[in-house]
């Protein structure tokens, strides 16, 4: 599946015809020569490229961009711009690093699939190596495809001067000789890896913003890992979505409980160029084995939720409680109810606690 272009190629040819040829580029005037070149300088040395590039609107219909392709197809595209976030302990890791080991192998990620292998680049910046080791182990043991691409790992319990921060242009820079053959970073996560600031702050968030840009600008895609605050939304400034092409927010189910370890909903909050069926949230849920091998469950969130009810219903659980229960509405709880019966989850529930009545005229 390829990311969906907004315009047909033969209508952008046919829009660019329509404009008369333009004789002169729009690009700004180049530099006068210096008055007084130093001494053995001959003033010819080639300017400095412009600041800004500018083009007529013909000529910017008649330019041939590389395709937009996905590199996990369907939400995460070359030189595209993502952020997943979670509340805390949630699965956000386990996320990131299947997202990247997906990508490196070309494979496949909770149904999402890479066309080709592609270089990664894995920032993390708060789990002890030991334990990002053993995820990584687990991941390729369970997996039957190795990288055929690059994958990267930067690791704070390897640097003897400290975590970069991607707020600092100059650490920026210090990142640039090691993106050579990568197409997708991942920063894991913000708040570890962009320290400077204030996370409620727009003007904070700028200098990655700008970072973020550049690697855009260069064929490359970056996914930003990031914490939800209190009300639930992602944490600080809601500026950073200004840009990104894809936020997933990964919720706690209504049943949820720490001993479940990664089980969270996958929710779709902007998703540019993809719609329908391939943004419905789902419930994913990860498992270990006695062999110590990994496996992701995968439900429609629909008939999760209808499982759940079905569940309480037959303990004899009147509808209204199971709505306070599991965080939901009574409208939404009617409709689970139904599906579950049109499911066959369904068939004589036991009397709910309230008695017959009660059941027959719960709302």
């Amino acid at each position: 599946m390829t990311y969906r272009l907004s315009a047909d190629p033969v209508a952008i040819a046919e829009a660019a015809a329509m404009f008369p040829p333009v004789k002169k580029q729009l690009t700004p005037n180049p530099p006068p020569p210096a008055e007084n070149p130093a001494e053995g300088e001959s003033g010819s040395e080639t300017p400095a490229p412009a600041r800004l590039m500018i083009v007529d609107v013909a000529d910017f219909l008649g330019l041939e961009f590389p395709p937009r392709e996905n590199i996990l197809a369907p939400w995460l595209p070359r030189q595209g711009l993502c952020m997943v976030y979670a509340p805390r302990g949630l699965g956000k890791t386990h996320f990131s690093l299947g997202v990247s080991y997906a990508v490196a192998t070309g494979g496949t990620f909770l149904g999402w699939e890479a066309p080709a292998p592609r270089g990664v680049l894995f920032l993390d910046g708060e789990m002890p190596g030991v334990v990002l080791q053993d995820r990584l182990a687990r991941i390729v043991a369970s997996n039957d495809r190795e990288p055929a691409a690059p994958l990267r790992i930067v690791t704070p319990d390897l640097q003897a001067r400290g975590m970069l921060n991607l707020s600092d242009p100059a650490e920026q820079a210090a990142l640039e000789p090691f993106l050579e053959g990568v197409d997708l970073i991942v920063v894991d996560n913000l708040s570890t890896l962009c320290r400077s600031g204030k996370e409620a702050e727009g003007e904070s968030w700028l200098p990655v913003q700008e970072w973020a840009l550049r690697q855009r600008a260069a064929g490359r895609s970056v996914l930003f890992v990031h914490h939800s605050g209190k009300n639930g939304e992602q944490r600080g400034t809601s500026r950073r979505e200004d840009v990104l092409d894809t936020v997933i927010a990964l919720r706690r189910p209504c049943d949820y409980s720490p001993d479940q370890g990664a089980c969270f909903e996958v929710h779709f909050e902007k998703s540019r160029g993809i719609f329908g069926d391939e943004t419905k949230p789902f419930e994913a849920i990860l498992t270990t084995g006695s062999d110590g091998l990994q496996t992701w469950t995968l439900k429609n969130l629909e008939e999760s939720t209808a499982e759940k009810v079905a569940r309480l219903l037959s303990d004899g659980v009147p509808q209204h409680e199971i709505a306070e229960m599991l965080g939901l509405t009574k409208g939404t709880v009617s409709k689970a109810k139904k599906r579950a019966e049109n499911m066959g989850l369904i068939d004589n529930p036991r009397p709910s606690r309230g008695g017959r009545d009660s059941w027959l005229n719960d709302d």
